[in-house]
């Protein structure tokens, strides 16, 4: 037998911005077919016009191309199916919708929105679930186009397997007759989908929990269509820091265009996204996009919903970040540097981003952390005297263990190791402990609230700057 090349597809609406849940449901669709050496395919679902959000189109391909998830067919370039643009099928539709209606299996629907909430009401009434199938119009009039079209349904009991959800089964119950094309000329999704995933050849459909409770009615309308449904795999959702609801804004679910502006690689981003709900049965945690695509299997998508961690997103491109050679780091954060930054050469920038680098989680982060590199900035007695270890001593002591320290660095050269030499040699002879000396001397260097390693830092800064910063703290006791 022969096996159909995998064919996946990501088919967003332009309702607003890509979100994590969006992109995680394109993303496991994308690694599925990169596995397997098929095909990806973005396509447009834009037949809601009443919902439409100008731009969102833009705003889609520029989110997954920063990403790193491309497509080999799409609404922004030509494919062999035809527009991959719904809006631009429409006569398509009609022609599936023909076949349906001479099967018999289709109608228009003739009932006003009054008369359909008079059956609602009467379903209330006699303690029975609402379905149209129950008020299904003897003789509907021809399709026309100015009335929507309904899809006639089969009731049966089904039992289908999800590469996620493993085998599910309905009764007949849920199965009902639902719009095909509304009357303004545009398809459902419910319709337009199935036929585009037809001719488009799809061969894996993966998309969130919300349309689970929709598969048997799409079941009897592939049956109706005398088409085999691509392989089906739902996608638990993304939950709230809680854990107790479904991410939404409130929570701090935000446009994914936020986070490159906020400095996070991409990388890092399809890490944690793909690691929303899956694991491959190991420890491992950070994972480059390649062996994402290696490990990657529907079937280690677990089957409830994944609770979405910003520290843990923030920890994860933290350690993304520390993979990275310097030269490559620089490139990506050059934009994300302070004003003062542009007077220093390209070197002592790199040379002060190695020292960062164990620390930074996103490049937003740069301008405080870097800023004393470049320039002297002003002295900030809250420093002291909100550190734990330094409010404890007079401002006479306080005075006392930075002379010294003035004197001792004053003929020093000004070189990592023998930094560290003297700044031990500087505790034995203040008989303090790190926690104090170091910390007043990183504040009087750099007024910074947190610093580098403290030998690294002044031997960067160089003696120039670290003399005359200490002597600058010290006129303010």
């Amino acid at each position: 037998m022969e096996h159909k090349k995998v064919r996946t597809r990501f088919a967003p609406s332009q309702t607003g911005y890509m979100h994590v849940g969006g992109v995680r449901t394109a993303l496991f669709a994308w690694l599925v077919a990169r596995q397997n050496k098929g095909e990806f395919i973005l396509r447009l679902e834009d037949t809601d016009k009443t919902r439409e959000v100008e731009g969102s189109g833009d705003h889609i391909i520029k989110s997954l191309k920063w990403l790193g998830i491309d497509w080999d067919e799409g609404f922004d370039k030509a494919g062999k199916y035809g527009s991959y643009k719904q809006s631009d099928r429409l006569d398509t539709y009609k022609q599936w919708a023909n076949k349906l209606i001479e099967a018999g299996r289709a109608y228009a629907d003739p009932y006003s929105p009054e008369e359909v909430q008079s059956f609602r009401e009467q379903a209330i009434n006699d303690k029975k679930p609402f379905l149209y199938r129950n008020f299904r119009p003897e003789n509907p009039p021809k399709w026309d186009g100015t009335q929507p079209l309904r899809f006639k349904s089969d009731p049966k009991k089904y039992t289908w397997n999800d590469e996620v959800m493993g085998e599910l089964q309905t009764g007949p119950e849920v199965v009902d007759d639902f719009i095909l094309i509304k009357s303004d000329g545009y398809p459902t999704y419910n319709f337009a989908h199935i036929v585009d995933d037809a001719e488009m050849e799809i061969t894996h459909i993966i998309r969130s929990q919300e349309f689970l409770a929709s598969v048997p009615n799409y079941l009897n309308l592939y049956e109706a269509l005398g088409l085999t449904p691509p392989v089906l795999a739902t996608v638990p959702p993304v939950l709230g820091p809680a854990g107790s609801k479904k991410l939404s804004k409130r929570d701090g679910a935000k446009d994914i265009l936020e986070y490159q502006k906020e400095g996070y690689l991409p990388e890092s981003l399809i890490n944690f996204l793909a690691s929303l709900g899956w694991n491959d049965g190991t420890e491992q945690e950070v994972f480059s996009v390649s062996e994402l695509i290696e490990k990657f299997h529907l079937n280690q998508i677990q089957k409830s919903g994944a609770r979405f961690d910003e520290q843990r997103l923030l920890w994860m491109n933290g350690a993304h970040i520390r993979t990275l050679d310097i030269n490559d780091l620089y490139d990506r954060s050059e934009s994300y540097y302070p004003e003062s930054s542009k007077q220093y050469p390209e070197d002592y920038k790199k040379k002060v981003l190695a020292l960062l680098q164990e620390r930074l989680k996103y490049f937003a982060e740069i301008p405080i952390l870097s800023a004393f590199f470049f320039e002297d900035l002003p002295v900030d007695a809250s420093l002291i005297e909100n550190n734990k270890q330094l409010k404890k001593f007079s401002k006479d002591e306080l005075k006392t263990m930075l002379e010294q320290t003035n004197s001792k660095l004053e003929n020093a050269v000004f070189e990592t190791e023998n930094l560290t030499k003297i700044l031990n040699e500087l505790l034995e002879e203040t008989n303090q402990k790190p926690g104090g000396l170091f910390s007043l001397i990183r504040i009087a260097t750099t007024q910074a609230p947190a610093s580098p390693a403290l030998a690294e830092t002044l031997a960067l800064l160089g003696k120039d700057v670290v003399m005359r910063r200490l002597k600058q703290q010290l006129s303010h006791f």
